[in-house]
């Protein structure tokens, strides 16, 4: 498969955005498409754009989305996504519609993700700069540790 417009039709508004919103849904498929298309390759060269995530929009950038979320298996299988932020969001905590978006489901989460992660409500943000994390919220959120084979490490290796 191949993506349906030519790189010569979008990269030139990419490169003249300030801002690059992107919406959720399904963060391994989008996470595909962005490299089929050649999106996620220019995302190193775009450090001076805005992200703003929404969702999957957010997972997208993390290292993995752990099992819970994936919906769509990508050629290659597993919950890997781009991996431009080091760390993982389990979204949508204690929102209507998603019963199943527990603390204590967050926390089974983190224990197979393997690397830093945040469970958060719809009322919080991550604002990430130059590898610096700042958590903008007027809702709930909580950074979970890292754990690695059921042991607690602190930090991230």
């Amino acid at each position: 498969m191949h993506p349906s417009l030519n790189n010569e039709r979008w990269v030139g508004w990419i490169e003249a955005s300030d801002a690059l919103l992107v919406n959720g849904g399904d963060a391994l498929y989008l996470a595909h498409w962005m490299g089929e298309s050649g999106l996620a390759d220019l995302l190193p060269n775009l450090d001076d754009k805005l992200w703003v995530g929404l969702s999957a929009g957010s997972m997208v950038m993390t290292p993995r989305i752990g099992s819970d979320f994936v919906g769509w298996n990508p050629p290659g299988g597993g919950d890997r996504a781009l991996g431009v932020v080091d760390f993982s969001i389990f979204p949508h905590s204690g929102a209507d519609g998603c019963p199943w978006n527990t603390m204590e489901n967050a926390e089974k989460w983190a224990a197979e993700i393997g690397n830093k992660a945040y469970v958060s409500d719809i009322h919080t943000a991550f604002k990430v700069v130059n590898g610096t994390v700042e958590v903008v919220s007027e809702g709930t959120w909580k950074l979970l540790s890292s754990y690695r084979n059921n042991r607690l490490f602190w930090p991230p290796r």
